[in-house]
């Protein structure tokens, strides 16, 4: 009877530790998927959206959030200027919506000719570029701006300019590192 009791002692643990390291392995795999083939993976160069994302930040971009519905205003988005499949990434966040007009004038954005109140960056903005006249989007296309106002290459120049649709990779989702800034991005 003593000898069963050990056996039986001894078959728990084994499966304890066996059903432990399937456990790892189903999350090493999910974790895999999930990068793989719905999140793609890139490091934010600059500074142009301090405080929300740091030079060397690495970040998880939802390729599917904007299958089922468009980029909202304030979303971040990582787009490229020459397709989906360039290799130069930029990450900015989405001020000018399809079909509206978007003007930048005394260092503030202007929507429709409205003054953008509820903006997530209160800094006054120096360089107005392209958006010193009014920019009319079409329905493919958005203005962004980075969170370091003055210190950012967006849809104020034209090295940037408008963002068309087909352009946006996704929508910055998550700070993988470094670990002290793991986050979701707002």
């Amino acid at each position: 009877m003593v000898a069963f009791r050990r056996r039986y002692h001894e078959n728990k643990q084994l499966l304890f530790v066996c059903k432990y390291i399937v456990d790892i392995i189903m999350v090493i795999v999910a974790a895999y998927v999930l990068v793989s083939f719905i999140a793609y993976r890139d490091t934010n160069v600059g500074n142009s959206m301090n405080s929300i994302l740091k030079d060397g930040d690495t970040v998880l971009v939802n390729r599917y959030a904007y299958s089922l519905a468009s980029p909202k205003r304030y979303d971040v988005i990582a787009f490229s200027v020459d397709g989906v499949n360039s290799s130069k990434i930029y990450i900015k966040r989405v001020i000018g919506l399809p079909g509206e007009t978007v003007l930048i004038k005394d260092g503030k954005v202007f929507i429709n000719g409205e003054e953008l109140e509820d903006d997530v960056v209160d800094t006054e903005i120096l360089t107005a570029g392209l958006a010193s006249t009014s920019i009319t989007l079409d329905k493919d296309e958005y203005f962004v701006l980075g969170d370091n106002r003055n210190n950012s290459e967006d849809s104020r120049f034209s090295s940037i300019g408008t963002v068309k649709e087909d352009n946006i990779v996704g929508k910055v989702w998550f700070i993988l590192s470094p670990v002290k800034r793991i986050k979701f991005v707002s």
